[in-house]
C-alpha cells in the first residue's frame, strides 16, 4: 500500500522516538474490536486513519491475521487519501488476483449487481476496474465449473530468447550467447518431463491443457520442437487435452517449418507478441524485428491454420505515447487475433529499462492508452476473461486478456486464479499445487537459469515426489 500511494518512497525503520515525516500505525484489541490507525506526517500536516472490525468475525488465526493486515492497509490508505494522496484506480486492493474477491462475494449468493456494489464499497474499487472484474470472474467461475478434482495444467518453460528485451526480468538467456547450452539443457528437460509425467500417471492426474513458455519456445529448431513435443506425448496421457499453447513470442523465431511442426502435435493456440507496432519503440526496447515481421510471421500462422493467436502489446513502453499507442491498437485489431492481452510496463528488478533508468509514459499518459484500449477491443468484439496486477506496475494498473467469443484460454485463467495444480518443467519452472476444495497450496521450484537447471537436474526431478505426497494428505489422492 505505501508503494501504490507513495510510489517514490521506500520505508525506513529509524532508532528511538519517531520524527519528522513519517507514518506510525498502531494495532489495538478492545473487548469487542480490533482498530488500527494511521498517523501521517507531511510537510508538518497531521493526517489520520483508522480501519475496525468486531472480534467475532476475525475467525481462526489465519484468518485473523489476513484481516488485520487488510485493517492496517485501510488505515493507511485512508490517512493518504485526508492528505491529499490521488485515489488508486484499484482503491485499496493491492493484491495480484483483485477476481477472487469478488468471485467470493458470488459465491456467498449475492447477484451479479449487490456482489458489485459490496465490493466497490469495501475495498473502494473505481466501477470501470470492478467492471473489468466482474468480466473476469465470470470466465473464472465458467472455467471452475469445468474441471474435475484430477484435472491439471501442465506448463513447460524453455529459457531461452533470440535477444533479450529491455523492460524484461524473466529468466532467458540470449541464444547469441548460449546456443550450446540448448542441447543439454532440451536433455535434462527430457529427465523432468519423464519424472513429472511418472508422478501425475501414479495419481490419475488429467492434463487438460498445456502451455509451452519461456522465453521463446520457438527459439528452438524444428527438429527440436518435434523432439520436445513427441516425449511430451510419450510420457504424458494427453487423451483429455482442451487446448495447446506455445508462446511463439517473438516474430524472428517463426518459421513454417516450425508452425507444420507445431500443429502436426496439436497445437491450437500460439503468441506472437509484437509488445508494439511502432519500429522506434521496437528499436528503443532492444527488439530486432520490425512490425512489418509482425504481419508476414502472423500471415504465416494464418497460412498453417488450425491455430488461434494471441497477441501481447504493453501500455507504458519507452518511447511510446498515447497516440502511438493507439495506433499499435488499430494495426493489431485490423489483424484479427482472437486473443488480446494488454499488459501495464512493470518496473521489475533486473530489467535493463531499471537499469538504465529510460524514459517512459507517465502514469497518466498510461490510464489513457488502457482507457483506450480497453474501449477499442469491446467495440471490436472482444471481452476480459482474465485480469492480474504487479508490484512495480506503471500507474498502479493491471494487465488484462481480452478474447473474443470462444477463444478464453484455460490456462491462463488457472494459473492466474488458482483454479488447478500447474506441473512445471523446465527452466525457472513453478509448479503449484492446488488442494482441491479447501485451496491449499505449496510451490516447488526449478532452478532459474539454464546452467544451473542442468547441473541440478537430479534434484529437481527427486523433488516431483512431493506432487505424490501432497496429494496423498487429507485425500487428495
Amino acid at each position: 500500500m505505501l508503494l501504490t500511494l507513495f510510489p517514490a518512497e521506500r520505508p525506513q525503520y529509524p532508532e528511538g522516538k519517531p520524527e519528522g515525516e513519517r507514518m506510525e500505525i498502531r494495532l489495538s484489541r478492545g473487548r469487542q474490536r480490533v482498530t488500527a490507525s494511521c498517523l501521517l506526517v507531511l510537510d508538518g500536516a497531521r493526517f489520520s486513519g483508522r480501519a475496525s472490525a468486531v472480534l467475532a468475525s476475525l475467525g481462526g488465526a489465519l484468518e485473523e491475521d489476513r484481516k488485520c493486515q487488510r485493517l492496517v492497509k485501510n488505515a493507511m490508505y485512508r490517512a493518504a487519501l485526508r492528505a491529499g494522496r490521488q485515489k488508486p484506480v484499484w482503491g485499496a486492493l493491492t493484491g495480484v488476483r483483485p477476481g477472487k474477491l469478488l468471485e467470493a462475494k458470488l459465491r456467498e449468493g449475492f447477484g451479479e449487481e449487490e456482489a458489485l456494489r459490496r465490493f466497490i464499497e469495501e475495498f473502494d474499487v473505481s466501477p470501470e476496474r470492478a467492471a473489468l472484474c466482474l468480466d473476469a470472474s465470470r470466465e473464472t467461475m465458467k472455467a471452475a465449473a469445468s474441471l474435475g478434482e484430477k484435472d491439471v495444467c501442465l506448463y513447460v518453460g524453455i529459457p531461452f530468447c533470440p535477444t533479450r528485451c529491455a523492460y524484461c526480468s524473466f529468466v532467458s538467456q540470449s541464444v547469441e550467447k548460449s546456443m550450446k547450452l540448448i542441447p543439454p539443457f532440451l536433455a535434462a528437460l527430457e529427465q523432468e518431463i519423464a519424472a513429472a509425467a511418472a508422478a501425475a500417471g501414479a495419481l490419475g492426474l488429467r492434463p487438460v491443457s498445456v502451455y509451452m513458455g519461456g522465453g521463446t519456445p520457438t527459439t528452438l529448431s524444428a527438429a527440436q520442437l518435434d523432439r520436445l513435443c513427441t516425449v511430451l506425448e510419450e510420457r504424458f496421457d494427453l487423451s483429455a487435452l482442451r487446448e495447446y499453447t506455445v508462446e511463439a513470442g517473438r516474430p524472428d523465431t517463426i518459421t513454417e517449418e516450425k508452425l507444420r511442426v507445431l500443429r502436426r502435435h496439436g497445437v491450437d493456440r500460439v503468441s506472437v507478441n509484437p509488445q508494439t507496432m511502432s519500429d522506434a519503440v521496437l528499436e528503443a526496447i532492444g527488439r530486432r524485428h520490425t512490425a512489418a515481421d509482425v504481419v508476414s510471421a502472423l500471415e504465416r500462422v494464418r497460412a498453417v491454420g488450425g491455430m488461434a493467436v494471441n497477441m501481447d502489446l504493453i501500455a507504458g513502453l519507452p518511447a511510446d505515447s498515447a497516440d502511438g499507442f493507439a495506433a499499435t491498437l488499430t494495426k493489431v485489431l485490423a489483424l484479427a487475433p482472437e486473443n488480446v492481452t494488454v499488459h501495464t510496463l512493470s518496473l521489475k528488478k533486473g530489467s535493463r529499462i531499471t537499469l538504465e533508468s529510460s524514459p517512459i509514459p507517465d502514469a497518466g499518459e498510461v490510464a489513457e492508452m488502457l482507457t483506450l484500449a480497453g474501449a477499442r477491443l469491446r467495440d471490436a468484439g472482444y471481452a476480459p476473461y482474465y485480469l492480474y496486477r504487479q508490484k512495480f506496475m506503471s500507474g498502479g494498473f493491471e494487465n488484462v486478456g481480452w478474447t473474443k467469443e470462444g477463444f478464453a484460454n484455460l490456462y491462463n485463467i488457472c494459473i492466474m486464479e488458482e483454479l488447478c495444480s500447474i506441473l512445471a518443467m523446465g527452466g525457472g519452472g513453478s509448479t503449484k499445487l492446488i488442494a482441491p476444495g479447501d485451496g491449499r497450496n505449496i510451490r516447488l521450484m526449478a532452478p532459474k537459469y539454464p546452467l544451473e537447471y542442468i547441473g541440478g537436474i537430479e534434484k529437481t526431478c527427486e523433488e516431483k515426489n512431493k506432487i505424490a505426497e501432497f496429494y496423498s494428505k487429507e485425500g487428495n489422492g
